[in-house]
């Protein structure tokens, strides 16, 4: 095979071989880094003791390589090590490579999809029973939170003040907002409410994490902090605006809160409390929501009575 020849077969290896690693830097979608970020995640540096973003934080989600997004943690495996770093007892498989330190002692932790540099990981510490700390710095992650499904239901129980004070206390519900419900009247006020004549009931829509509680949960806490017995209003509230009503949504939650109505009469409780199906909830004005927060005392015509 003459020289000639052979040069050719070179160079066309060449090409192919210029054009696959191209191909591979391209499929490597990385983020910009400040400075700093560079100096810790590519000359495998290290920050400060407790300077971090990530030290002494605990929401639910996961940490991502800062270069490239990798998942490399969740936060179910994070713990407090008390060192200065955050630090997890367990990785995302296959997402971390470790390779013995420069220095010959420890074992460095990096990036399996682009070797960004993350910490070191130390065993046999007995901090968990997995007895494995990834010791990583915050630098060298991103966050990102987990996605809670939301789900709500309407409440009206006498002024809304005081349902809103007991619901927002309990576990998994995130947000409860006064407002008004069932009537004709669009955009109502407070003042429209208070008259009787728009049709609405004061009510709440309480913001729930289905994974901590559920709607039956709620509704017995419902029928626990207000009278279910007392009709057209509530404690020395009267008008058709205090009365007791659970909004429904669909036949799942109707036939609950109506199962939850027979245990309250076999019990002897003359419930008057209305199912109704769910309308629109207009919001109340700001200075109802939170009210009870804001003013510092408890609830006039609402308590927490064991009915279930």
């Amino acid at each position: 095979m003459n020289s000639k020849i052979l040069r050719i077969i070179f160079t066309l290896v060449m090409l192919n071989f210029t054009s696959d690693t191209t191909a591979q830097e391209n499929n490597m979608k990385t983020n910009s880094l400040s400075d700093f970020e560079k100096w810790v995640i590519e000359k495998k540096g290290t920050e400060r003791p407790f300077s971090g973003e990530y030290y002494d934080y605990w929401d639910d989600g996961e940490y991502t390589c800062k270069r490239c997004g990798t998942p490399l943690f969740r936060s179910e495996n994070k713990f407090d090590a008390q060192c200065g770093w955050p630090s997890f007892d367990d990785e995302i498989q296959g997402a971390v490579r470790r390779q013995t330190d420069a220095d010959g002692s420890r074992i460095e932790i990096l990036c399996n999809n682009c070797d960004a540099h993350l910490g070191h990981v130390f065993l046999g510490e007995g901090f968990t029973e997995k007895n494995t700390r990834h010791c990583v710095n915050s630098t060298s992650l991103s966050f990102v939170p987990l996605k809670i499904e939301r789900q709500n239901v309407i409440f009206a129980g006498g002024c809304f003040w005081g349902v809103e004070f007991y619901l927002q206390k309990e576990n998994g519900v995130m947000d409860v907002i006064s407002g008004y419900t069932g009537g004709w009247k669009e955009h109502p006020t407070y003042k429209e409410v208070s008259s009787g004549n728009s049709g609405h009931f004061e009510a709440v829509k309480v913001v729930y994490d289905p994974s901590k509680t559920n709607f039956e949960t709620l509704v017995k806490v419902f029928f626990e902090i207000h009278d279910p017995t007392q009709a057209n209003g509530q404690g020395p509230d009267i008008g058709p605006q205090y009365r007791s009503a659970v909004f429904y949504q669909n036949t799942v939650e109707k036939e609950i809160i109506e199962d939850l109505i027979k245990q309250l009469k076999a019990k002897g409780f003359k419930t008057s409390t209305l199912v109704l199906p769910a309308s629109v909830f207009w919001v109340a004005e700001d200075y109802h929501q939170d009210y009870y927060e804001h003013k510092g005392t408890m609830p006039y015509c609402h308590f927490r009575t064991k009915r279930f």
